[in-house]
């Protein structure tokens, strides 16, 4: 029999007999510990219910990590930092998969709970009881997504550019069709003219 239980923010398939590293957990060497957040169970190719579930495990060790360094610098300021970390680890030993005690206990209140769903709820009062479903309208809507390339992805004109068939000169300048550039300053980036001689 496996089991999937999920301790410290991760998750671990185990069988009964095996060790793993977990986050660490209260207790010390040979205490035993219960892991209720079971998320999958089975034997061989089936799958068993998770309903009170638990898994039995003894604390082997507690132990530390491989250290890590932690090493912070700042370029052209003189600023470092350096630090090592080694993670608080818990070794468990896996006992036994499989405490039903809580499912037995928690059977008779599954029993009365269908009995009170069975009753339909009573309609308002001068409202009469909705008994006719809902009608769906199955009609396919029109794609509004153009069947070629060339209607999706029109030719981009530009404003300033000249239309087709006019002869532009070479002297010509765009010029702004918005009020708001028609005083702006140039660009930073933009040639400097150079003074007239004389």
């Amino acid at each position: 029999m496996f089991a999937v239980v999920r301790t410290g923010g991760k998750q671990y398939r185990v069988h009964p007999g095996d060790k793993i590293v977990v986050e660490k957990l209260d207790g010390s060497a040979g205490d035993k510990v219960t892991l209720g957040d079971v998320l999958l169970a089975g034997d061989g190719g089936s799958l068993k219910s998770t309903d009170g579930l638990t898994v039995a495990a003894e604390i082997v060790a507690q132990a530390k990590g491989d250290k890590v360094t932690v090493f912070k610098k700042r370029r052209r300021h003189n600023y470092r930092r350096k630090k090592g970390h080694r993670q608080q680890h818990t070794i468990l030993k896996i006992v036994a998969i499989g405490d039903h005690k809580e499912q037995k206990k928690a059977a008779p209140k599954a029993e009365a709970a269908p009995a009170a769903e069975a009753k339909p709820a009573a309609p308002a009062k001068g409202k009469a009881p909705d008994t006719a479903p809902a009608k769906v309208d199955a009609t396919p809507t029109e794609n509004p997504a153009p069947d070629n390339e060339a209607q999706a992805n029109p030719p981009a004109q530009s404003v300033d550019a000249p239309a087709k068939g006019s002869k532009a000169k070479a002297n010509d300048k765009p010029t702004a069709k918005t009020p708001s550039t028609k005083n702006a300053a140039p660009a930073k980036g933009a040639a400097k003219k150079s003074p007239k001689k004389k």
